[in-house]
């Protein structure tokens, strides 16, 4: 008798999960994913980004691609794109978002356009951009913007040319030996930022890192690959010298791409990075170049290969997208510093001819009185899929503590935070930094305040969004 019971009951649960299946099978049968990549690789001679001095690119290590992810349901359309660069102009997005809805149909505020924040990309000119701030910009470079806007919008009309039936699974890794906070408690009662290998002054990081590897993976319902999505905190500054590349990113790509099938197009979009560079003060020797980036790919890619085995099905019963611009009050400067700061401006393009700091404040007083006390206009936007997963961009370098604040109140199991999206804003530390000082803070166009702002905003349209 028991066991005819067991049996039964287990006769049940099969029953259950084939109906199960069945249900879900058919609330996702007119999900449609398309993906695609454009190379947008410049040519040599192009200035190179993330500096205070030029750096005129003398080769191309590897090609830098906008990557372009398009989903459909119920035709319902969003589009999420990511970029091999420093970051968005100002002007960038607008324009991409304005010409891929001619040609797709997608609406405006349904594009999100983030950049991966290569430093081995070209320099992106935009208002207070120190590259554009010195003088014409250079030819060469003025020929690659009148492209980019156009590569960028091919990537969004293949992917959306390329939309099949496809499923979407999705999973949270965790990696924590190549990422570090690059703040740190110092012995003479300082924040010190950046302050070198096996440096006997250092106490500890004044900060966390944010462990997360996000991934979602979409196939057709024959099995075959068609994008793995990643997203994971961590400053693109590792390959460094005069090459092209995209950093660690071309590795993680290149090794998914071996695994999966090259067809299969990897995206990586950047995490809440910063305050998190790549660099471990406990350790002593180089940790830059080519080599350096291909050793994090690869245990980057090593968690994404891991994580996909325990990936689950992601139910997307519906698409929805909330857009909303925040204005961000400014950062206060004395008008007395004006002429200091035109002649340290002066200097740029020649290293070492001002400090550093001086330089990163300089630029900031610039900019801050080009802006005539304009707020800041910073755009959050959220694509929920479906009730378990949500996708937010924020603009600028968010320090990673407010990612992971978003995250812990979302009502989304997943929520994914994509900094450096469709926007140039700079850094926005949180509030604990701003007293602290130091490099982002001096850097920040932006009040103190203004990333709980910007948290507390994305956290109030996620719940809006979940309770629609």
């Amino acid at each position: 008798m028991r066991s005819r019971m067991i049996f039964a009951l287990s006769r049940m649960v099969l029953i259950m999960n084939i109906l199960l299946f069945l249900f879900l099978a058919a609330r996702s049968a007119d999900l449609r994913v398309g993906a695609a990549a454009v190379k947008i690789t410049p040519p040599p001679g192009v200035p190179l980004a993330g500096q205070y001095f030029d750096r005129g690119a003398t080769a191309v290590h590897d090609d830098l691609y906008a990557k372009a992810l398009v989903i459909e349901k119920e035709g319902v359309k969003v589009a999420i794109v990511s970029c091999d660069l420093v970051d968005i102009g100002t002007d960038l997005v607008p324009a991409v978002r304005k010409l891929a809805m001619k040609s797709t149909g997608i609406p405006e505020d349904h594009i999100m356009v983030s950049a991966t924040h290569s430093h081995t990309g070209p320099v992106i000119p935009s208002p207070g951009n120190i590259n554009s701030s010195q003088g014409p910009v250079p030819a060469i470079l003025t020929a690659y913007m009148t492209k980019l806007t156009g590569l960028i919008c091919e990537s969004i009309k293949q992917a959306n040319a390329n939309l099949k039936p496809a499923r979407i699974s999705c999973g949270l890794g965790h990696e924590e030996t190549i990422s570090f906070n690059r703040r740190f408690f110092m012995k003479d009662g300082t924040v010190g930022w950046n302050p070198g290998k096996l440096n006997p002054m250092i106490i500890r990081p004044a900060g966390p890192i944010d462990p997360d590897v996000s991934v979602l993976y979409a196939e057709t319902p024959e099995g075959r690959p068609v994008l793995t999505y990643v997203n994971f905190a961590l400053h693109l500054d590792i390959a460094g010298g005069l090459e092209i590349s995209a950093d660690m990113p071309y590795t993680l790509s290149r090794i998914l791409g071996e695994v999966k099938g090259t067809g299969m197009i990897t995206m990586f979009t950047q995490g809440c990075c910063g305050n998190i560079n790549h660099i471990n003060v406990k350790t002593g020797g180089d940790q830059s170049g080519a080599a350096e980036a291909e050793r994090i790919g690869t245990v980057l890619a090593g968690e994404v290969i891991r994580t996909g085995t325990m990936l689950k099905p992601l139910n997307i019963d519906n698409i929805s997208v909330k857009s909303e611009i925040v204005p961000l009050p400014l950062a206060e400067f004395s008008e007395n510093d004006l002429p200091w700061a035109n002649d340290i401006a002066s200097k740029y393009g020649k290293p070492d001819a001002a400090p550093f700091m001086d330089m990163v404040k300089a630029f900031k007083i610039l900019e801050l009185n080009d802006r005539k006390g304009k707020p800041i206009e910073a755009e959050i936007q959220v694509i929920a899929l479906g009730d378990s997963c949500a996708i937010v961009s924020l603009p600028g370098e968010i320090f990673t503590e407010l990612g992971m604040y978003i995250k812990s109140r979302s009502p989304y199991p997943l929520t994914i935070v994509e900094e450096l999206a469709n926007v140039s804003v700079d850094y926005i530390p949180d509030m604990k930094a701003c007293l602290e000082g130091n490099y982002e803070p001096v850097s920040a166009r932006c009040a103190p305040g203004s990333g709980e702002l910007l948290a507390k905003k994305a956290i109030e349209m996620l719940w809006e969004l979940k309770n629609n």
